[in-house]
């Protein structure tokens, strides 16, 4: 993946990107997880962590620790922990490390802690909610780049994510370029009606038929 295709992708919103895979019939938006500390796009390649239930199980090292260390810089951490319990499925140390590395931000299907923490540094987390109880005893990392299930889409290491505070979407690797391209269209017409409503269009013949041709599979 070219540092150029990565830099398209940073200058697009959640709600291009959702309406470009709805454009071409791809599953990817997740709704209700949030920014929690710093309000900041974000945008990268996948790291993903799967964590669940400890049921009397040990861990063998702390959860997230693995995926830090595997990251490179831009790369964004994604964390299924939908076991249920409220445990943090990141916290306050993790995020001074994930940043140290040049880490983007992480998005978290499931609670996170330490966010005035993160908010001071100013480390992007994404989260499903917030608490204060640690995963220390309640839940366990089982695997680091492995597939995730965040919502309901599937995401695996190498796909894309991007998220601000409209939502987040994942984008498949081999669907990268299709994404980007219908997204860029979308943001460029967009930027058109913007600069007619400015200018004082109506607004029936702003959010006119065009537009809602354009965003419709059989328009094509």
């Amino acid at each position: 993946m070219s540092e150029t295709v990565l830099d398209r992708l940073r200058r697009l919103d959640s709600c291009a990107v959702s309406d470009a895979m709805d454009r071409l019939g791809l599953p990817g938006a997740v709704t209700g997880i949030a920014p929690r500390s710093a309000r900041q796009r974000i945008a990268g390649r996948v790291r993903t962590v799967k964590l669940e239930a400890a049921r009397g199980r040990t861990a063998t090292r702390h959860l997230c620790t693995a995926a830090i260390e595997a990251a490179e810089a831009g790369d964004v951490i994604v964390v299924e922990q939908k076991s249920g319990i409220d445990a943090a499925g990141w916290g306050g140390i993790l995020s001074i490390g994930a940043q140290a590395k040049g880490i983007a931000g992480v998005i978290v299907d499931g609670p996170a802690r330490d966010i005035d923490e993160a908010s001071e540094l100013g480390f992007p987390v994404y989260a499903r909610s917030a608490t204060a109880r640690t995963a220390r005893g309640r839940i366990i990392e089982v695997a680091t780049g492995a597939a995730v299930t965040i919502g309901d889409i599937t995401v695996v290491p190498g796909d894309c994510a991007l998220a601000d505070s409209s939502g987040v979407v994942f984008i498949p690797a081999a669907e990268l370029e299709r994404v980007l391209a219908e997204a860029e269209r979308i943001t460029a017409r967009e930027g058109a009606m913007a600069k007619a409503a400015r200018a004082g269009d109506p607004m029936s013949q702003v959010m006119g038929a065009d537009y809602e041709r354009m965003l419709k599979k059989e328009a094509y």
